[in-house]
């Protein structure tokens, strides 16, 4: 079997996990003109990819894959509950619970997923996205780096589908936004392996405002 189709199936928009009804703030963004051109999206995506992404939530991601991968499952587990922890609005925690149980629903139906890794998912109340992600690379079998580097892409991906959706930027315009941010899409990636995680963390108050802000929006598409 070619590899390749299964990074692709995970990665695939097409995976049944609801990532195309979260926007992580940007529609709030929009609201706020804080994103108003594709300039100004460019600077929205590459700082969360710089700041936020590339010295937490990406890392924390890879160490779940890796775990998952060499059956570390204690070492998985407080992973999982530190992901959870680090959830700084309700509608970031509702998210990522959604995702995970999606993806608890999908992998449960297939036979790729071994009894170890079904235990992981009924060891948690709410077994968040990076959990059921490093679960799904496992019995797939995807690489840790390669399961980094498809959650990443398809950040990128929901992120420039949430903008042709919230602003007037058509697909011609997104795919060069992609070309401008694949250099700092693999800068992330680079960064969240290397760096130790006793430097994990970042504090993106920007983030966390506009999702809060997004709460109340009297109007909006996406659920985060």
């Amino acid at each position: 079997m070619n590899h390749a189709w299964q990074l692709l199936r995970l990665a695939s928009p097409q995976l049944p996990i609801g990532g195309y009804s979260y926007s992580q703030g940007l529609e709030m963004a929009v609201e706020q003109h804080q994103v108003h051109d594709s300039d100004s999206a460019q600077r929205w995506i590459a700082d969360q990819l710089l700041l936020n992404l590339a010295r937490f939530e990406a890392p924390l991601l890879l160490a779940h894959c890796h775990a998952a991968a060499d059956a570390d499952w204690p070492a998985l587990l407080t992973l999982a509950n530190q992901h959870r922890a680090s959830r700084e609005t309700r509608e970031l925690r509702l998210e990522s619970r959604q995702m995970g149980y999606s993806l608890q629903q999908l992998l449960d139906g297939l036979p790729e997923l071994d009894d170890a890794a079904r235990a992981q998912f009924a060891a948690l109340d709410e077994p968040g996205l990076a959990l059921g992600w490093a679960l799904a690379a496992r019995a797939w079998p995807i690489s840790a780096d390669d399961a980094l580097a498809a959650w990443l892409w398809g950040w990128l991906e929901n992120q420039l589908a949430v903008l042709m959706k919230t602003l007037p930027l058509g697909q011609q315009a997104a795919q060069r936004l992609t070309s401008a941010l694949l250099p700092t899409l693999s800068e992330a990636q680079r960064q969240a392996s290397t760096i130790h995680p006793e430097h994990w963390g970042s504090a993106a108050f920007g983030l966390a405002l506009t999702s809060m802000a997004h709460e109340r929006q009297y109007s909006r598409l996406f659920r985060s």
